[in-house]
């Protein structure tokens, strides 16, 4: 009869529990899908159920209704993402659930102007904090949104869902 000590025993569990996380996390430039790390998307629909864990074995942590809400993806584990939401509250989300297009959610204590091109000085609109927005392409400090039934141009920092080093067409 073999005999394991109890310290064995459990160290032999963690490496098991463990080594499919240990995979992820050591790309540091990219998870399994091959995108850095990390990233901004969108739930795709006003129904996501953020989990505890990787898997619909894991509890319901959150119940999101707000489609296009810019998330971040911050790990990856096979189908799973784990995401941070605009609040800071961390769970995972099935991919098929995110969306890669760009929104962002306005953060300020005081509304922020829209203004017509990217020289930021004739404002069109007045913004609220919370508002969500769609991106259509960014420069080195402003992106240019769309709020239906307005656009315009809102400076980078007052944009949850875009990083400040973020420029696109």
């Amino acid at each position: 009869m073999i005999r394991f000590p109890l310290f064995s025993l459990i160290l032999a569990l963690f490496v098991v529990v463990a080594t499919p996380f240990a995979v992820v996390a050591a790309d540091d430039n990219g998870g399994v899908s091959g995108l850095p790390l990390p990233r901004f998307a969108s739930l795709k629909s006003d129904n996501v159920y953020m989990r505890t864990g990787p898997s619909m074995d894991y509890p319901i942590r959150w119940i999101y209704k707000r489609e296009g809400l810019p998330v971040e993806i911050i790990q990856e584990f096979d189908s799973w993402r784990r995401i941070k939401d605009p609040e800071g509250e961390t769970g995972w989300v099935h991919k098929i659930l995110l969306s890669g297009k760009k929104t962002a959610q306005i953060k300020s204590e005081e509304e922020v102007l829209a203004y017509d091109d990217d020289d930021l000085v004739r404002p069109v609109a007045k913004i609220e904090n919370g508002y969500l927005v769609g991106l259509e392409k960014c420069d080195k400090r402003a992106c240019f949104a769309t709020f239906p039934p307005y656009e315009g141009w809102i400076e980078k920092k007052y944009l949850w869902g875009v990083y400040a080093s973020d420029i696109f067409n």
